[in-house]
């Protein structure tokens, strides 16, 4: 399934991951390590973490700017492209 996120289209992951694999990353491998949330591990999870952003509550600016650099590190990583400059690019923020 694709989705388009402000300039950035993302191709959703297919198959979600299993607890018992996603309990046994590390927090680093995670956008927003404190909470364990959008892992980072494969292209299509950082897809989805980009596809996803705006929908993670209880965090601050700062922890979304950090985020947002750990999901280009790993963009870069996978190879994929991302087109926004920055998280508030992705729509869903005003």
């Amino acid at each position: 399934m694709t989705q388009t996120r402000g300039h950035t289209e993302v191709d959703l992951p297919r198959e979600s991951m299993s607890t018992n694999q996603r309990e046994s990353l590390d927090d680093e491998q995670f956008a927003f390590p404190q909470d364990r949330k959008e892992p980072l591990t494969d292209a299509e999870h950082v897809r989805n973490a980009i596809a996803r952003f705006h929908q993670v509550e209880g965090v601050s600016d700062r922890e979304r700017d950090q985020a947002w650099n750990r999901i280009k590190k790993a963009a870069t990583r996978f190879g994929v492209q991302v087109t926004a400059g920055s998280w508030r690019d992705l729509g869903g923020y005003r």
